[in-house]
């Protein structure tokens, strides 16, 4: 109907007819006045009850919701998880900003005006919430392409620091995303609008130096790049909350799934995992966390720090109650029933989905997936059905293989091993200091609606695992650590493969392990294997390629991170890094070659049906046989690796600039071995490599159709060892000397010709206070005893020399009363010793006495082992003044002790820690025995199975989420260990468990096969106990 000016639109009534004149009637309101004012302040008043709130999107646009003031935050999120279709949205949150600067994630079961003062003229920023530490755990192909949109962010932010080097790589790959492949006339107009660095100008060549060798690589392979290299940064998913310890120190506290991380600067000091921590609370500005008993021993159990104010203080505990729950717990805790009357503490909880419930849910829930929109990419849109489904939390036992393909490779498949989240053996008691908490509610969050219609295809194979370099120079760049803790930092490097080697303390000596941030599964059981899993060959080959992944690893810290560091600082001269690459070079790369075969080949004996019957690809002997030929080539190379040795040590003793370099890198986690140890690796590959070729003749009928071929290898590898053999005694006697060279302060030169190690060990020797703990080093011509250095020493002091000339040991305890103990006489001097066992004593005085005959025949010391006597043997008088001198006097002594870091994991401070010894012997017994592989972990006091990367190698165990990650999380050593099955007491009721214990410490163990669980266990054994005699029951004090 129309409606008469200057008056009120008239409604049409009933009976009026269609197309009748409509009745004017008569206006009683003022002029220019109009019903519609009411009904207008009536809207306003009902538009007022809405808030157009705005929210700021990982790609930069902003997008405005209507939510009603009185509504809890939920609302709000379950809005934007619509618009973006995201389906695996527990990932991420809104933030707002604090008056005092720092970000609060919104609260889901709070309503909105209660968090924010202002919403109308507030901005809230879509933002990841929680990091995996795997991008494997990210199912769908878009929460990726978020995630690296978030990583961009936060390198523009300057919150995610990191290398040059490495941030040009990361912006390279940002780049290929975005504009697809390298045009440097495109690149440059890109990079002139488009920020992806702080100083992207100091950067601009890098990034297209490494944008140029991306080409053909997809937006979706670019974003799995960005996050593979992201992951290994130390600074990966931290945010900063600016706090002090008790003494007043500024520090940085952080959160992620491993747990509380101390910060000072942009150096972690300290991480409190999970499975150490009881309790969380803060008390105003204290916040508070509270350790197990067994973890902080006789020390405090309850760790203080004090942050800025108490918002901030309850905002950090906030975090980190929300960050246990997502990545620790399979189920959100259940609510507990309200007080009646009162209620003390915050009734804060995570309301979400766990990342266990958010993993089955994607999963089992069949989601619809729908194409997305890529935002200023040349390649608009992207649908799901594209992408490769990475592996998901619950994997099978067997890691998936991965072939050596170049990065635009779209047929190399990729697999991660990531595992799922599990509660600990008790939950963590959140509590601020007012009291218990209530449990949270069950969170109203639901899943965003999908498009109709089901968009996916046949699953394509996803980004192909990076690869080392080809070629590598000396002036190549190479990868390096994230973070610095001095200027002998190394730099990163174009390769993909960029992990940290961020210096700090080795990794953590056992028994305290950490879960290491990796998840858990309970109760979870896994899947039977193939067919031919049951082939004791299949399992023997799968043990080739394990080991060969980590000895090709172990060959990286040479070719790859030690000369990054020393081409970096210009430490090492010309003619030695020759000497060292040349000889190191040709050896991985052949060592490349070969794992890659092995690796299609296991891919193929594990494939398909056609290939299992005709037994095709079920065998392994011909590739042994090609390559163990070709190894005879190599044999001056691994010849001249004394040489090498010899030299790199002379150069640290004469340029001091390449000392500071080689102590700086053996404090980088990528160096969890003392960095000579590296150097025998290709000899000792020789001797692994002649034993599971035995075990394949062992096992294969002369009949077989691989026998030939596994004869044949084992017997070229034969010829290759037999005449290297003196070779490797030599290298590893002067590996030894070299590192206890460096162990030992107040004797000139350990290293002599002619001087050969026997045994290291604890022994208690009788002085005047009584009996004082003392490490003996036995040689072929001296017995050396010394004592630890000063705290925070990773030296032993001399405390004495004893010529083994005319020495005699007497057995008995005589009138002493003292366990275990026997007499050294030496030719100045008389020494009382104890061992901590029978069998400790019957060792030394075996190996004592044997080395005293062998001193005898030698004859003339002067002419058998010339500079033997640059330690003459001290006067009886110096040595009781030694023994006299207090444990933390300093003196002469102590200016000469490094400031360096103690390697914990080494023989030397193992045996000192678990008063227990090794010989030479043992340590070539345990050359023979290394072993790798994905094991199951699980601790005394808890139900869940932990999924690790496990390397037994040098006495130690060492704990890795993948065989791709270039340092371990932690390590055990196992001297002093014992290994067996589980009784009946300890509640493990599991196929192919083993167990290790050290007194009151635990572990329980659990292999794929019987094989792989024989194999474990005969290793283990074979390593820890003497190859002289096997241990008996009464041997233990």
């Amino acid at each position: 109907m129309g409606e008469i000016e200057g008056t009120y639109r008239v409604l049409q009534t009933p009976g009026t007819r269609l197309g009748a004149q409509t009745p004017g009637g008569v206006s009683t309101l003022e002029p220019g006045q109009t019903v519609l004012a009411p009904a207008a302040r009536a809207s306003a008043r009902a538009q007022e009850k809405h808030l157009h709130i705005r929210v700021k999107l990982l790609d930069n646009t902003v997008e405005i919701f209507d939510i009603e003031p009185k509504h809890n935050g939920q609302t709000l999120l379950t809005q934007v998880w619509r618009r973006l279709n995201l389906t695996e949205c527990d990932y991420f949150g809104l933030e707002f900003q604090h008056p005092r600067a720092y970000w609060i994630w919104l609260e889901p079961m709070k309503p909105i005006i209660r968090q924010i003062r202002r919403p109308k003229n507030a901005l809230l920023r879509l933002a990841v919430k929680f990091f995996p530490p795997d991008p494997g755990q990210l199912q769908e192909e878009y929460t990726r392409y978020l995630f690296a949109l978030q990583l961009k962010r936060d390198l523009l932010e300057e919150r995610l620091p990191c290398a040059d080097t490495t941030a040009a790589l990361l912006a390279a790959h940002l780049l290929q995303s975005e504009i697809g492949d390298y045009d440097e006339t495109l690149d440059r107009e890109h990079l002139k609008v488009n920020e992806y660095l702080p100083s992207q100008e100091r950067s601009l060549e890098k990034i297209l130096e490494f944008h140029r060798k991306h080409t053909g690589q997809t937006p979706a392979e670019s974003d799995f790049q960005v996050l593979e290299i992201a992951r290994k940064l130390e600074m990966y998913g931290i945010r900063f909350h600016a706090a002090s310890d008790r003494e007043g120190a500024r520090i940085n506290l952080a959160v992620s799934h491993m747990g509380v991380h101390v910060f000072q600067g942009t150096t972690k000091i300290n991480t409190f995992n999970w499975s150490r921590v009881r309790k969380l609370s803060f008390k105003r500005k204290r916040f508070l966390i509270k350790l197990h008993p067994e973890v902080h021993g006789p020390y405090q159990d309850t760790l203080e720090f004090l942050l800025g104010s108490r918002d901030g203080c309850k905002n950090f505990w906030k975090i980190c109650v929300e960050y246990h729950t997502f990545f620790r717990l399979v189920d959100q805790p259940q609510p507990r029933a309200k007080a009646a009357l009162f209620s003390r503490g915050s009734s804060f909880r995570y309301s979400g989905r766990t990342q266990k419930q958010l993993v089955d849910y994607v999963r089992d829930s069949g989601v619809k997936r729908v194409p997305y929109e890529r935002r200023h990419s040349k390649t608009r849109t992207a649908v799901h059905a594209l992408t490769a489904d990475l592996p998901r939390q619950s994997v099978p036992f067997t890691e998936g293989l991965r072939t050596s393909a170049p990065p635009t490779s779209a047929d190399a498949p990729f697999c991660s091993v990531p595992t799922s989240p599990l509660a600990l053996r008790g939950l963590p008691d959140f509590r601020d200091s007012t009291g218990s908490l209530t449990e949270p509610r069950t969170p109203d969050a639901r899943r965003p609606a999908a498009a109709d219609g089901d968009t996916r295809g046949a699953p394509a194979p996803g980004p192909p695992a990076p690869q080392p370099c080809q070629g590598l120079s000396v002036d190549s760049p190479q990868p390096s650590p994230s973070t610095r803790k001095s200027p002998l930092s190394l730099s990163p490097a174009s390769q993909v493969t960029l992990g940290p080697a961020e210096q700090g303390l080795s990794p953590l000596l056992s028994p305290v392990l950490s879960d290491a941030g990796g998840a858990r599964m309970d109760g979870e059981e896994e899947p039977k294997h193939k067919s031919t899993a049951a082939d004791e060959a299949y399992f023997i080959a799968k043990e080739i390629l394990a080991t060969e992944r980590t000895y090709l690893k172990d060959l990286e810290v040479l070719t790859v991170w030690f000369r990054s560091a020393v081409v970096k600082e210009d430490a090492m001269p010309a003619d030695l890094m020759t000497l060292l690459f040349s000889n190191i070079d040709p050896i991985y790369e052949f060592h490349r070659g070969f794992l890659r075969e092995v690796e299609q080949r296991l891919a193929l004996w594990e494939g398909s049906s056609s290939a299992h019957s005709s037994g095709d690809h079920q065998r392994i002997g011909d590739i042994l046989l090609r390559n163990m030929h070709q190894l005879k080539e190599f044999t001056g190379y691994f010849q001249r690796h004394d040489e090498v040795l010899t030299e790199l040590e002379k150069a640290t003793k004469r340029f001091k600039k390449l000392e500071a370099v080689y102590k700086e890198f053996e404090l980088q986690k990528v160096c969890y071995l003392p960095l000579n140890t590296f150097l025998l690796k290709p000899i000792q590959r020789l001797v692994h490599y002649r034993l599971l070729l035995s075990r394949l003749c062992g096992h294969y009928a002369p009949g077989h159709r691989d026998y030939a071929d596994c004869r044949d290898a084992l017997q070229a590898i034969t010829e290759v060892t037999s005449t290297l053999q003196h070779s490797l005694a030599r290298l590893e006697n002067l590996q030894k000397l070299t590192e206890l060279q460096r162990d030992l302060v107040g004797i000139e030169n350990l290293i002599t010709p002619g001087r050969e190690f026997i045994r290291e060990g604890c022994l208690h020797k009788l002085t005047k206070k009584g009996l004082q703990q003392r490490m003996f080093f036995l040689f072929s011509d001296v017995l050396l005893y010394t004592s630890r250095g000063a705290a925070g020493s990773s030296h032993f002091r001399i405390r004495g020399l004893l010529p083994l000339r005319g020495m005699l040991v007497e057995e008995g305890e005589g009138e002493r009363s003292v366990p275990h103990c026997f007499t050294i006489c030496a030719a100045q001097k008389t020494v009382v010793v104890a061992a901590s066992t029978r069998l400790e004593k019957e060792k030394w005085i075996c190996d004592l006495n044997t080395a005293i005959d062998m001193a005898k025949s030698v004859g003339d010391p002067s002419l058998a082992l010339p500079g033997s006597m640059l330690c003459p043997p001290p006067h009886r008088s110096s040595e009781v003044s030694l023994e006299q001198e207090p444990e933390d006097a300093r003196g002469s002594h102590g200016s000469l002790e490094g400031q360096g870091q103690p390697r914990a994991n080494t023989t030397v401070h193992v045996c000192w820690y678990r008063n227990t010894s090794v010989s030479r012997a043992d340590h070539s017994a345990a050359v023979e025995n290394q072993l790798s592989g994905y094991l199951l972990r699980k601790f005394k006091n808890s139900n869940g199975w932990q999924k690790l990367w496990v390397v037994f190698t040098n006495f130690c165990l060492f704990f890795y989420k993948t065989h791709q990650d270039d340092y371990p999380l932690a390590s055990l050593p196992l001297l002093g260990y014992s290994v067996g099955v589980p009784q009946e007491a300890d509640g493990v009721h599991k196929e192919h468990v083993f167990k290790l214990q050290f007194k009151s410490h635990v572990y329980f163990f659990r292999a794929e096969s019987k094989y792989t669980f024989e194999r474990w266990m005969e290793v283990i054994d074979r390593a820890s106990s003497s190859p002289r005699r096997a241990r008996r029951p009464g041997d233990e004090a």
